[in-house]
């Protein structure tokens, strides 16, 4: 073989390893828990767990399943939280367990204190709201009597690797707004601004001045 046609031979074998590398790789876990690497999707059933990686990225949070988010869409559930509170544990392993996807809410400051009130009526906790509804301290019975008119599964559907997101204070954190400094006065005498010319408007239709 001339070694000019073992040169192109060479090159093209690299080209094929570098692209070979650059594929993605799919890591499948069965329902007996046995990983299996390719580089092609796996047909995966509802015990199959699928993540694919490039270059050592981690995959995407999977999405819910398209009844599950329907639900959560109609009837979003919040947790309202606090700290050394059994209940609140409680409450939260309760959701986690079933498989409801919810947003937590801490209540810590005294910010808090005061939007819990306006929300609840008083500071006790924990609060859950399902849609429209709020429940006020734990009844396992009452909350789930309440999820299951919602139409959440009775069983957990989250896809596997799903991860709730953090807890989040009631009351944003609001860092101090930058004051201006005051602008130079100047000597001379600024110019009298024209008065405004009259228009003839409507008399207006919101006489309690109500904004919306």
């Amino acid at each position: 073989m001339a070694s000019g046609s073992k040169h192109a031979l060479a090159v093209s074998l690299l080209l094929g390893a570098g692209l070979c590398a650059a594929q993605a790789v799919y890591r499948s876990v069965g329902p007996d828990g046995r990983v299996t690497f390719s580089d092609r999707p796996v047909n995966t059933g509802p015990n199959t767990a699928t993540t694919a990686s490039r270059s050592g990225i981690p995959p995407a949070v999977p999405a819910l399943p398209y009844e599950l988010r329907q639900v959560a869409g109609r009837f979003p559930v919040t947790l309202y939280t606090g700290g050394d509170c059994a209940p609140c544990d409680s409450a939260r392993q309760l959701l986690a367990a079933r498989g409801v996807p919810f947003s937590e809410r801490t209540v810590q400051s005294n910010e808090d204190i005061e939007a819990l009130r306006r929300l609840a009526g008083d500071n006790s906790l924990p609060v859950v709201t399902i849609g429209g509804q709020r429940l006020k301290g734990f009844a396992p019975g009452e909350w789930t009597q309440y999820l299951d008119s919602a139409g959440y599964p009775r069983t957990s559907q989250l896809p596997p690797g799903y991860r709730a997101p953090p807890a989040q204070p009631l009351v944003a954190v609001r860092s101090a707004e930058p004051v201006d400094p005051p602008a130079p006065r100047s000597n001379a005498s600024p110019a009298a601004a024209p008065a405004p010319a009259p228009t003839s408007t409507p008399a207006p239709s919101n006489p309690a001045g109500i904004v919306f």
